[in-house]
Order: structure tokens, then sequence, then C-alpha cells
């Protein structure tokens, strides 16, 4: 993550938490170290690697070496072809 992904005051940054589809199909968790866990259907954890954020651009590097992107727009994700919203 870059410098600018803790907010004010040490918390983490805005977008970690889970990240759903609308039809739940695929969640996303964004976790505060840097990581995500993508599950998709009942398969937990299908992929999971190293995510960077600048500004409300996200870079993600899988663990295989696949590499991605998406960006926040007015509190939506859009990951690549995916629409995620934050889970509440």
């Amino acid at each position: 993550m870059t410098n600018d992904d803790t907010a004010p005051g040490g918390h983490s940054h805005p977008y970690v938490g889970m990240w759903v589809t609308a039809d739940g199909f695929i969640r996303q968790e964004l976790l505060p170290n840097g990581r995500y866990d993508e599950a998709r259907g009942t398969r937990a954890s299908a992929y999971t690697g190293s995510y960077t954020v600048t500004g409300s651009h996200i870079d993600y590097v899988d663990d295989t070496g696949f590499t991605a992107t998406g960006d926040v727009r007015e509190g939506v994700l859009y990951h690549e072809h995916l629409v995620l919203h934050r889970e509440d």
C-alpha cells in the first residue's frame, strides 16, 4: 500500500473491507496489510495477492503474478469487468 493508505489517526484506508458483486457470487476482501482475498461462489480464497492504492485507483498483483486494476468511483469499486459494492 502507498503512504496515503492510512487515514489520519493511523486508521485503515477507507477501501479496506469486504466488496461484493450484486449477486454475492464474488466477494473481495481488501485487508489492512495490503493483501486481498477473493472468493468466488463456494470457492474460498479463489484469488489472493497484494494491492496498492493511489488516490482512487487500485493495482492488484495476484500471488501467481497476474495483474489487474480497479477504480473506486462514488463508493463503487470497478475492478476490471466487475462492479462491487461495500458490504454493510
